[in-house]
This record gives structure tokens, C-alpha cells and sequence, in this order.
């Protein structure tokens, strides 16, 4: 009887085992689900860079509709924090501690992401691919967080010798937004200018919420300056140039990555950004690049709405996430968070639209232990937002 008894509960158990899935006990990980958040600006004086995470989601939604992740789907959680810390802290914090998360990806903004970096380090949340190229993120390095986008400050020093020695500028302006995003370039062009023996012909900080610009183009203007750098918000650049060349101050604009999404950049500024010189972290959309054709037919053509606009930063929504979704890949079935911190360091030599991405194991005294990147290179907006490509991929000092 009590043989019959135990074989009864011995062949109920095993039944039960194979039809109830298995529960993964890592925070935001089901036996058919990864929890992934993003936050990016979908209003505010940074919504121009919201595309970001709209298409980070679409991509999603691909790698869904292809099979998932070892068979697992991405459920996206994104939230607008209007490029606000405090906005962004209080999403972060509500989606981790509510919904339980199990990493992030991208996230616009230097000063955001300061906002909640330590949060998810403290708590070991891997956060890959910051849509921001801030020293912060990797110095020091921290296990947590690897970083796709190339350096602000690298950026910067590249744009100001090829000014110098490529173009024979010698008078350069500095325009920064005044936050971690803006001095991150103003260090880094400080930085070069002091290597040629020169010194900023003006600098002048703009605040998010500034408008009326016309103070800062004064100031610009009255320097005289034969190159004007710009590193403020998409909104502040386009009205400088427009003012600028509307008072026929004919001189030479550049800026950083964030502004180098040229058919957004002449739509915004009626054809008045060509000319300008940016440094940039994406093929462009007319590049011809396999990876851009392939994810504007099989995602942006698929997935997104309509009054969507197919460009760099809606694509750099997939280009910084390009690297989590290989490191997903390599961590296999048991997915916890230590497992895809291991797998995410033996990325190397991998090459999606962007930069060559390569990470190395953990090493607090070694920031490109989780800085993927140090490559960039430049272009130049011709007429109807078209790009020219001054330069191939080079690594930044």
C-alpha cells in the first residue's frame, strides 16, 4: 500500500514538473520573458533625440517576431522622462523596484543617466549602451555598465584638429550646453586646442531651457571666430546657425554625434546646416551600409508609425543596443544577471552599424574594460541632408 502510495506521488510529481514552466529566480527573467527598460525624451528640449528609444522598441519587436532570445521575448519598457534627473530617477526606481527589470538599454543623456547610474550599480543592474558618450559611464568602470557610444571628448578633440590641421582655423568658439553633456566636449576641445599651442577664442554655456539665443550669437559673433563648436541641444544648434548665417557671419560650424542626424538637422534649419562638420558614431542613412538597408526594410518599414522618420538617431536606437542583444544571445538559457555580465566581456571585434565594439573582464583600473569604443569619424551635411565622409573610421586620442 504504501509502495502503491509513493509510486502514485512520485509519477504525480513528475507530471506536474513537465507541464508547470520553469521559474527563473533572476529579477526580471520568466521561463518566456526578459524585462528590458529605456527611458528616452519624448518631450522636452532634448525630444529630438526621442527617436532613440522608439527605435530601440522597434528593433524589439523584430527580435520578437524572429524567434526571440533562446525563447524568450523582450517585453520594452519605456518611459518619457522629458529629459529631466528627476524624472528620469523616479521612472528608473518605479519600473526597477515595481515591475522588476532585469536590464537597461541605451538612455538619453548624460545628465539623466547620472542621475540613476549609481542606483544600478549598486543593485549590479546591467545597463548597456548609453545613448550618451560621457567619461562618467567608464571612469571608473563599473561591472555593471558597458558603454557602445564613442566619447564626447574624443569627439571633440577630433573635430578640432581636423579644424586646425586639416582646415587652417586657428579661431575657435566654444558653444556648450551647460551640463555633463556639454562640458564633456568643452574639456575635450580645451584639451586640443592646448596641444596646438591655442586657446578658445570665446566660450559660451547655454542652459537647457534657453530660447531667446540671441546674447550667446553676440557674444559668438563678436569673436571673431573662423570655427564655431557646437555642443548644445539639437534646438539651441539649429537656431545658432540660422542666426548666424542670416547675419552673414560667414565662419565654419562643427558639432558632436548628437547633431549629426543631417536630414533632421536641414528639415529643422530649412537647408542652413549645410556645411556643418560633425563627428558621428552611425553609417549614413544613404551610406548604402548592408545593416542600414536591412534594419530600414525589415524594422523601420514594418514597425514604425507613419509620422515616424527614418535617420540616425532613430537607428542609433538599434546600433547601441546591437551589443546586448549578442551578448543575450551568448549567455544562452540560464539568462542571470552574473552569466550576462560574463557573456557582455567576451564581446570582441563585433561590428553592427556602428563602431567596433569590444569589452574585456572587469578591471577597475582599466576603463576600456567597459568602454566598448574608442572610433569615430566625420562627415559633412551637403544640400538636402545628404553626407559626405571626410574621414574613415579613426580611434580617438
Amino acid at each position: 500500500m504504501k509502495k502503491g502510495l509513493m509510486l502514485a506521488l512520485f509519477v504525480s510529481l513528475a507530471f506536474l514538473l513537465s507541464v508547470v514552466p520553469t521559474v527563473c529566480a533572476e529579477e526580471g527573467v520568466t521561463d518566456t520573458e526578459i524585462h528590458i527598460g529605456q527611458w528616452g525624451p519624448q518631450t522636452g528640449p532634448a525630444a529630438a533625440w526621442g527617436s532613440v528609444a522608439r527605435g530601440t522598441g522597434a528593433y524589439f519587436q523584430w527580435i520578437n517576431d524572429n524567434g526571440g532570445i533562446h525563447g524568450r521575448k523582450i517585453v520594452y519598457h519605456m518611459f518619457d522622462d522629458g529629459y529631466n534627473p528627476a524624472k528620469t530617477k523616479a521612472g528608473v526606481k518605479e519600473l526597477q523596484e515595481g515591475t522588476g527589470i532585469f536590464a537597461w538599454a541605451s538612455g538619453v543623456g548624460t545628465t539623466p543617466g547620472l542621475a540613476v547610474r549609481d542606483y544600478l550599480a549598486k543593485k549590479n543592474v546591467p545597463w548597456i549602451g548609453p545613448s550618451a558618450g560621457s567619461l562618467h559611464w567608464v571612469n571608473p568602470p563599473q561591472k555593471n555598465l558597458f558603454a557602445v557610444y564613442p566619447l564626447y571628448a574624443g569627439e571633440a578633440k577630433a573635430l578640432v584638429k581636423y579644424a586646425i590641421e586639416k582646415m587652417g582655423k586657428k579661431r575657435v568658439a566654444i558653444a556648450y550646453l551647460n551640463d555633463e553633456y556639454g562640458k564633456n566636449g568643452l574639456r575635450g576641445a580645451q584639451a586640443e586646442l592646448k596641444a596646438h599651442g591655442l586657446k578658445p577664442a570665446v566660450e559660451v554655456s547655454f542652459e537647457a531651457k534657453d530660447s531667446d539665443l540671441q546674447p550667446h550669437v553676440m557674444k559668438i559673433r563678436k569673436s571673431n571666430a573662423d570655427m564655431v563648436l557646437l555642443w548644445t541641444t539639437v534646438p539651441q544648434a539649429a537656431k545658432v546657425v540660422g542666426m548666424c548665417k542670416a547675419m552673414k557671419f560667414d565662419t565654419q560650424f562643427m558639432s558632436t554625434s548628437t547633431c549629426s542626424d543631417f536630414p533632421l538637422m536641414t528639415y529643422i534649419t530649412k537647408g542652413a546646416w549645410e556645411g556643418v562638420i560633425c563627428a558621428t558614431f552611425g553609417e549614413s542613412p544613404d551610406s548604402g551600409h548592408p545593416g542600414i538597408e536591412k534594419y530600414k526594410t525589415e524594422v523601420f518599414d514594418k514597425y514604425a508609425p507613419k509620422e515616424e522618420r527614418w535617420g540616425l538617431f532613430y537607428y542609433a536606437g538599434i546600433l547601441f543596443v546591437e551589443p546586448m542583444i549578442e551578448g543575450l544571445k551568448m549567455t544562452g538559457r540560464d539568462l542571470t544577471r552574473e552569466n550576462f555580465i560574463s557573456a557582455m566581456e567576451q564581446i570582441k571585434g563585433f561590428k553592427g552599424i556602428g563602431p567596433e565594439v569590444n569589452f574585456k573582464p572587469y578591471n577597475k583600473n582599466d576603463m576600456y574594460s567597459r568602454q566598448g569604443t574608442n572610433q569615430t569619424f566625420l562627415v559633412k551635411c551637403l544640400a538636402g541632408g545628404k553626407a559626405e565622409k571626410l574621414t574613415e573610421w579613426m580611434d580617438m586620442e
